[in-house]
């Protein structure tokens, strides 16, 4: 038999006593989480919001993110009913399919919920710090920007927790089949808001800035360019709605494989310790959360940065305590473990304590070689900068060449901690899978203050922008905001870095989950051992090859058609922000007004109408190849999709980063500053930096595990039709030929999408594909 033997006798493993108290207090702790989130709230919202002028804008930003994120659910929702209906045909006992879509829907609403509570605090923190820097308070605008985050983060874990812990205390054993709908429903949500938010906002930044900046050499947030509060409520609906979404799931999703992976190789303490160590990360955020205030003279970023570092520090203390007071000190006492994990020799306290180490180490060095390649001091984003004295080209060529090197780095860094936790496991793979996953618990330890840095990013921009927009704000309060402005651009790349590690943990322990499942129903059906059906290949069939080839090629082709999205949405943009100056020439010198909801309204309409082909690739490729080509197949796609989609992700996300920050570091005065021609070079770089790193780069972490518990959900399935009484041939291809059909079906309407913008001299032309009025129309 092909792959590893991970499956277990675990029929006889319960959760009682001493277990079921800690799992009750697991459970407990998200309560608290969502406690303190809701007084991080309560104090945010009683800061001053600014003047009249200011609130003016910030409503509607306000009313703009709402609006969108509102509409988008209602399109999503389809897609969830479909879902659920879908997840009753997979095989399984009739009470664990029904808890599985139950759960399915709770992720997806939990995710939501994230995503729309991030949104809605952000519109609202934005102009509460522009007021604080209006008044010369650097520390309580830098205070309310991160406790917005810190609400976020708080929720992020205590709904992750409240989740988790939930479904082990009402299903117990059984409770990583079930959650394995819980992790999907979270996964298929934020990354159709990753997406879906990605183009709105990188659309609106791109129009405003090519026609703002460069065509009309106004700032950048200037009120007469009409597609600003379009920007603004982008950062709302892109960066804190789809950013904490994205955390969220994968908070639930290395959960799922930690607990699925544990039941194996620990037994009943494999289903409780994966839960005490992301329960002990959600009281150590708090902690990061109070103590972030900067010294006197002392940048923002370092006041971050020593925040991190310290609750990552006190995290690993108290879970390596736990550990000691909870795991025994031999694996044969593990209260069912599987056979080849019980015959080991040695500590399981110092190896879980060991995996966790990895984890909350590789949070730390990855957060500091990101900001090494985008920080605005650093000299990789100064050398990209630099470039700009000979013209956009070199600004695009160096950026993507950063790009591309801080992948190999970043990547190398996290497959040494991939390989280091699996080689703990000595030579016992279910119990290695496990300590990789238990690595990535480690790393949910520091989600809460990475929610609160990657959320401070959007809200201190916001607060610049509404501050530039009203005029109210000047001075010192100006480079306040322009200070938190940079400190948040940084934060931002620095949270993408690590969310890619933990996309990349999790979607590693999943791809043990898939084997085990798989395996696991072979033996069911064909309980002689008689396996020998050629479409359980072998991993030294080329077949195996093909999978890995087309995992690769999907990362690929999704990042291709998320940044054409945006190209399409943006290119709409530029035209109907150069009409409106065009037939409006008042709006140059104050006496007209731009129309700012026409912006709005094509943002709005065009991200949600891209959003179907990226998340139909994801799901149906894995159905298409896995029912296809077979078991092996399967597994070297999804190989293929981790490893092709952790080197794109970083450099997307890493060339974005240092492009937008090499502009910050020309705008903020060198090689002529604003206006000049290196000014206009980096803007250039940081359109095509839009899409990269806000888009296309952030959308591959939950594309990765979307595609991975797709697999896991139909291994069961494709081994049901391979071997045994109920084998089908017939059946298994006609699935994946109509997977194939709804994959080329949704690529060509894509494509057939993306001639249907095209500009002549007097105005907006359109070939028949998009219709003349919806460019700005209020109504499309």
């Amino acid at each position: 038999m092909p792959g590893f033997p991970l499956a277990a006798t675990t029929a006889d493993i319960t959760i009682e006593g001493s277990n079921l108290s800690l799992v009750w207090t697991v459970f407990g702790v998200s309560l608290v989480a969502l406690v303190l989130a809701w007084v991080f709230r309560r104090q945010v919202l009683a800061a001053a919001d600014g003047t009249e002028k200011m609130q003016e804008i910030g409503r509607a930003v306000q009313e703009g993110a709402s609006a969108y994120l509102s509409r988008q659910f209602r399109t999503l929702g389809g897609f969830v009913v479909l879902v659920f209906a879908l997840l009753f045909l997979l095989p399984g006992d009739a009470d664990i399919r029904i808890g599985r879509g139950v759960a399915f829907v709770v992720g997806a609403i939990f995710s939501a919920a994230i995503g729309y509570l991030g949104m809605w605090l952000a519109v609202r923190a934005n102009v509460r710090v522009a007021e604080a820097a209006r008044n010369g308070d650097r520390d309580s605008g830098m205070r309310i920007a991160f406790r917005t985050g810190g609400t976020v983060g708080m929720a992020t874990v205590g709904l992750g927790l409240l989740g988790a812990s939930g479904v082990v205390l009402l299903y117990r054993a059984d409770a990583p089949s079930v959650l394995e709908g819980f992790g999907f429903g979270a996964a298929l949500l934020a990354m159709f808001m990753r997406v879906g938010g990605g183009i709105f906002t990188k659309a609106a930044d791109v129009g405003a800035d090519l026609v703002g900046k460069v065509e009309q050499n106004i700032p950048e947030d200037d009120p007469r360019n009409a597609a600003t509060i379009a920007d603004n409520v982008g950062d709302n609906v892109g960066d804190c709605a789809g950013m904490a979404a994205d955390l969220f799931e994968s908070y639930a999703v290395t959960l799922v494989a930690a607990l699925i992976l544990g039941k194996v190789a620990f037994g009943a303490e494999g289903l409780v310790f994966p839960l005490i160590v992301p329960a002990i990360g959600a009281l150590t955020a708090v902690i990061g959360v109070l103590i972030t205030r900067p010294r006197p003279g002392e940048s923002g970023l370092v006041a971050i940065n020593r925040s991190f570092y310290i609750s990552a520090v006190v995290s690993f203390v108290l879970c390596a305590v736990a550990a000691f007071a909870y795991l025994p000190d031999s694996f044969a006492d593990l209260s069912g473990a599987s056979g080849s994990v019980a015959s080991l020799d040695g500590d399981p306290r110092l190896v879980a304590t060991a995996a966790v180490a990895i984890g909350i180490v590789l949070a730390g060095v990855i957060l500091w070689l990101t900001g090494y390649y985008t920080g605005t001091d650093k000299r990789p984003t100064l050398d990209v900068a630099n470039t700009s004295r000979t013209g956009a080209a070199t600004v695009v060529l160096s950026g993507i060449g950063l790009g591309l090197e801080s992948a190999v780095y970043t990547a190398g860094i996290i497959a040494a901690a991939v390989f280091g936790a699996f080689t703990l496991g000595g030579v016992s793979p279910a119990l290695s899978l496990f300590l990789v996953a238990l690595a990535g618990c480690g790393l949910l330890t520091t989600v809460g203050v990475i929610v609160a840095m990657d959320t401070f990013g959007p809200v201190s921009d916001n607060a610049q922008g509404i501050a530039e927009m009203s005029g109210d704000v000047d001075g010192e309060g100006a480079q306040i905001l322009t200070e938190l402005d940079a400190v948040g651009n940084t934060t931002k790349a620095i949270t993408k870095g690590i969310a890619i590690a933990t996309a990349v943990l999790a979607a590693t322990a999943l791809f043990g989950s898939y084997t085990d499942a798989w395996y696991t129903k072979a033996v069911e059906v064909a309980p002689n051992g008689s396996t020998s059906n050629s479409f359980l290949t072998d991993v030294t069939s080329p077949n195996v090859l093909v999978g890995l080839i087309l995992g690769a090629a999907v990362v690929f082709l999704f990042s291709g058609l998320a940044i054409n999205a945006v190209t399409r949405a943006a290119g709409a943009i530029v035209f109907e922000v150069r009409r409106q100056f065009r037939e409006h020439p008042g709006i140059m010198d104050g006496t007209e007004k731009p129309e700012y909801g026409r912006v709005v309204d094509i943002c709005t309409r065009d991200s949600l109408r891209e959003l179907a082909t990226p998340g139909l690739l994801a799901a149906m490729a894995p159905i298409a190849v896995g029912f296809g080509l077979g078991i092996g197949p399967l597994a070297g796609y999804l190989a293929g999709a981790i490893g092709a989609g952790a080197l794109m992700a970083v450099f997307l996300a890493n060339s974005g980063g240092a492009w937008d920050n090499a502009k910050k570091i020309v705008e903020d005065g060198a090689h002529g500053g604003k206006g000049s021609e290196a000014h206009a070079a980096t803007v250039i770089g940081d359109t095509v930096g839009d899409p990269f790193k806000d888009t296309a780069g952030p959308a591959i972490n939950p594309l990765i595990k979307v595609m991975n518990l797709v697999s896991v959900l139909i291994a069961p399935a494709i081994v049901q039709l391979s071997l045994g009484a109920d084998a089908s041939e017939p059946l298994r291809l006609t699935i994946a030929g109509v997977a194939v059909v709804v994959i080329v079906v949704a690529v060509a309407v894509s494509k057939r999408r993306s001639i249907g913008i095209a500009e002549d001299d007097g105005g907006d032309e359109v070939d028949g594909t998009r219709e003349p009025e919806s460019v700005g129309s209020p109504s499309a």
